[in-house]
């Protein structure tokens, strides 16, 4: 039954995501944030199929600990699936994105155009300079800025390799930093066909304010979200099987 709706899910995604790539090319030419209002379109559509069809939900604990105003996210990355969650959880994020991702047809051309910060990561301090210089933009707007620090989606219980641009984010930026733990890769594996049905389950972690050094800083990050994902893994004795 599970591989039955996951063929489902996969034909009735694809088919949706091929159209819309299409019909969405006309929104390049109009202002940005139609482009970002196209993709909560298609993005909340994809959840409403995950939960339908596959039977895959998601909540969010700890909202309580998102600041208000500018604030910096880093999450872990298990999945496909929370870089779709986030824009429905955040209405207009912005995305660090690695810059190969530009160069794929169609999904670079949306990012590019919605505002998404690619980092070249073999541009060395020029490529850091720019960063920088457009998440201040993006910040200065007010919209929260999304990075998974470990850069690449990472298995379930596999050993986390944070980076630390992260780091050079948090102290330039000087904004609040939200930890987010999450177990997606239980129930959406990376390039895995078959999604399980089951919930999501994102916990908001308690902020950490701008001011530390950069190893406390990232000694503090690392092991706040490692525990966190730990404990709401489904096969925990606190996690959610859904």
């Amino acid at each position: 039954m599970t591989l039955f709706r996951a063929v489902l899910f996969n034909i009735a995604y694809w088919a949706m995501t091929l159209t819309l790539a299409v019909a969405y090319l006309p929104l390049l030419a109009l202002s940005p944030r139609w482009t970002i209002a196209g993709a909560g379109a298609w993005i909340r559509a994809t959840l409403w199929l995950l939960r339908v069809v596959v039977g895959l939900d998601y909540r969010v604990i700890g909202a309580e600990n998102r600041p208000k105003g500018p604030v910096l996210i880093a999450s872990k990355h298990q999945s496909a699936w929370e870089t779709l969650a986030f824009v429905a959880l955040l209405g207009d994020p912005v995305f660090i994105i690695k810059k190969e991702l530009l160069s794929v047809p169609f999904f670079g051309w949306y990012a590019r155009h919605a505002g998404m910060i690619a980092i070249d990561r073999k541009g060395g301090a020029a490529a850091l300079k720019r960063m920088m210089t457009e998440a201040r933009a993006a910040v200065a707007a007010g919209r929260p800025l999304v990075i998974f620090p470990e850069g690449t989606r990472m298995a379930p219980g596999a050993a986390p390799r944070y980076q630390t641009g992260i780091a050079a984010l948090y102290q330039m930026l000087d904004v609040p930093v939200l930890p987010a733990a999450l177990n997606s890769g239980h129930f959406w594996g990376r390039r895995a066909f078959v999604k399980r049905p089951g919930r999501i389950v994102v916990e908001y972690l308690p902020p950490i304010a701008p001011g530390l050094a950069r190893e406390a800083f990232m000694r503090r990050l690392e092991g706040d979200i490692e525990a966190a994902s730990a404990r709401i893994a489904p096969d925990s004795a606190a996690g959610n099987p859904g």
